[in-house]
């Protein structure tokens, strides 16, 4: 059994840490483990300057929460109403303690990874209404003291106690993932957006690890999901939280500028069709990769290698004429990002077409010392398809005698999901990578975590909600520790033991 961690507010203050270093390579294993990702990257030197020029760091060193809309005010209206009957009866200060844990393991799994911890340890260390905040909450609490406005201008968390499992661990129902220990009205104000901040980066991340095991070690997953997401603050929060839950990559270009993931990306159906022919390549030039002499005319090439391919015995009987208007958008490309070509090839016709006119560019390419990265699939039969252009890879291989072009990346997408994915598997395929979006992100097999946040202790007397539904009675229990370490501490002798 997990059992949660204790740390302060002031330790977690000079030792926050990031959920997972970008410089790491992703893996899953091959059943849940404790920690998928491990806690190491330090905001300080270049990032902390960064998370300081974005407006992000603030006294204490502990940056604020990255979405800006994370302040005292993303809490419902009952939270401040509460406060204002707490203060009235003269219990504000009373010490509470609240507990965060949800009641079932998502998607009918048998564990969740726990996702948010860092984002809340943000909003406590920066918890402070500010002169504006305090005039909208008279405006829409117009019937309450003058007082207790004063009281809310002087809050902060620096009297809140966290207790917490480990950001990124394997977590199960009904055991605290955070304890809140603090005065009543203050804990109150942070109940709705602690279940914000943790309910849904939890259940992405435990997608996002359930998409891993089913897709396996070896297999790379990029992130696609971002035009799908509801809205930006969940595309962002998507991104970092598959990544968290074993991704590799994602297409998220201000993703990788916050939180440091690889960012991947190849063309669209659209760059294909907006080319026409190759009189419209201009520039056809290309430099060696080493520098050391320079093709004029590329296309030539392109062309040269196509014909070749086409009088090629082992070859000539899978297709006939190609899109050109494909090839002058593959040659194009190519030209752009010779060191990191990567076709889409369904637009017309994968077979007959896209494979061909792909392995006639990486051909080129090759003669200049430059290695394509390989196709990507985002519609049809994706098993059939893979293991076609897979043994024309080789067919390429063989009949030119260029080593290791049978190995050729293949990329596939298309509304995959867990079941897609393991369909796959057991058809065989050929596929390398996995470019998951709307299912991912959206976590379309459930709709939330349903997490809670509930009293358990209110002046070191025992508290308990009885129900008329007994799934929902929660029995709390003390948090569990060897040895209470601040995080810092703890971190450390993580990272001894690694």
């Amino acid at each position: 059994m997990l059992t949660p961690l204790p740390f302060s507010l002031a330790a977690a203050v000079n030792c926050l840490r990031f959920s997972r270093s970008p410089q790491s390579t992703p893996t899953a294993p091959a059943q849940p483990s404790p920690r998928l990702a491990s806690p190491r990257l330090s905001l300080s030197g270049g990032r902390m300057a960064e998370a300081v020029e974005n407006g992000a760091a603030c006294g204490g060193g502990v940056p604020r929460p990255t979405n800006p809309m994370v302040t005292p005010l993303l809490t419902d209206l009952y939270q401040f109403t509460m406060a204002y009957a707490y203060w009235k009866a003269g219990k504000h200060l009373d010490r509470a303690v609240f507990d965060l844990y949800f009641r079932k393991n998502p998607f009918g799994g048998e564990f969740t990874i726990f996702g948010g911890l860092e984002e809340c340890i943000r909003l406590i260390a920066n918890f402070k209404l500010t002169e504006v905040e305090i005039r909208f909450l008279r405006s829409a609490m117009p019937t309450c003291e003058d007082d207790f406005f004063e009281y809310l201008s002087s809050i902060d968390c620096s009297d809140v106690e966290v207790y917490a499992i480990p950001e990124g661990s394997v977590v199960f129902p009904k055991v605290p993932l955070m304890r809140i220990e603090g005065p009543v009205a203050v804990i109150q104000l942070l109940e709705t957006p602690f279940l914000s901040l943790v309910n849904y980066a939890s259940l992405v991340t435990t997608n996002a690890a359930r998409h891993r095991l089913v897709a396996g070690k070896s297999k790379n997953l990029l992130e696609f999901g971002l035009r799908r997401a509801q809205g930006p603050d969940g595309g962002i929060s998507a991104s970092r939280y598959c990544y968290m839950g074993g991704f590799d990559a994602t297409s998220n270009v201000a993703a990788g500028r916050l939180f440091g993931i690889p960012i991947r990306g190849t063309h669209s159906h659209a760059f294909v069709s907006s080319f026409m022919g190759l009189d419209e390549i201009i520039d056809r030039a290309l430099a060696s990769s080493d520098g050391s002499n320079k093709c004029e005319d590329f296309v030539a090439l392109v062309e040269n290698w196509l014909a070749r391919i086409k009088d090629a015995s082992s070859l000539r009987d899978t297709f006939g004429e190609t899109n050109l208007s494909e090839l002058a958008a593959f040659t194009s490309y190519a030209l752009a990002f010779p060191n990191s070509f990567l076709a889409l090839v369904d637009t017309y016709d994968v077979m007959r077409s896209g494979v061909p006119n792909f392995c006639a560019v990486a051909l080129a390419l090759n003669d200049m010392g430059y290695k394509a990265a390989g196709i990507r699939l985002d519609s049809g039969d994706l098993a059939y398809l893979s293991i076609e252009a897979r043994k024309f890879f080789h067919e390429i291989e063989e009949e030119f005698g260029f080593v290791g072009f049978g190995k050729m990346n293949i990329t596939a997408s298309n509304d995959l999901n867990e079941e897609t994915i393991d369909a796959l598997n057991k058809q065989g395929h050929e596929v390398d990578a996995f470019g998951i979006g709307t299912y991912l992100v959206t976590c379309y097999a459930q709709a939330a975590l349903g997490c809670v946040f509930k009293l358990v202790e209110i002046n070191k007397q025992p508290r308990i909600k009885l129900s008329e539904d007994v799934t929902k009675v929660y029995m709390p229990s003390l948090p569990q520790a060897e040895v209470p370490l601040p995080i810092c501490e703890y971190e450390t002798m993580m990272h001894q033991k690694d």
